[in-house]
């Protein structure tokens, strides 16, 4: 695999292309390219992310459950208001949650206010459990600082445009 060094001011990053990771020269042009590219990256990002959780004994649609319950606190959230708010819409939240209590990481209560729902909260032991998996959150995050502030935000604006 080629791979070269570019230097940002004392920081040398390393950069690798797609087509050395997945050994492909050509693509039919630059728009197929950028579609196998975030394919790629988000599967990189989806396994440093399990690297991440394994330890903890979570999935990451359970991990997503969880910030958004933090979100929340102390507010309680519905089941609705947790599907709308994940990012892998084709979760079943009613599992996640039942498999989240049952860890001790959220209770669940009737709702007050409307029978037919439950109220979800995150409890001590899932805020807990959140603050310990912040810290090598953070250091996959920090993989992004490679890129400018400049860089992150025309990305941010570039993906957002892509799916608007």
């Amino acid at each position: 695999m080629d791979t070269y060094l570019e230097t940002k001011g004392s920081l040398i990053v390393k950069e690798m292309r797609l087509e050395d990771e997945i050994r492909q020269d050509r693509f039919s042009n630059q728009y197929h390219k950028a579609v196998v590219n975030i394919i790629y990256t988000n599967n990189w990002i989806a396994g440093q992310q399990t690297k991440i959780l394994r330890p903890y004994g979570i999935t990451m649609q359970q991990y997503n459950v969880l910030r958004i319950l933090r979100g929340q606190h102390p507010n309680p959230a519905t089941i609705k208001l947790i599907k709308e708010r994940m990012l892998d819409k084709m979760s079943d939240a009613s599992r996640i949650v039942e498999k989240l209590r049952a860890k001790g990481l959220v209770e669940r209560t009737p709702c007050i206010s409307d029978r037919r729902n439950v109220d979800v909260m995150i409890t001590p032991k899932g805020l807990e459990l959140l603050a310990k998996i912040d810290i090598p959150e953070h250091t996959l995050e920090n993989r992004l600082k490679k890129l400018s502030q400049e860089e992150i935000e025309q990305l941010n604006s570039l993906l957002d445009k892509a799916r608007g």
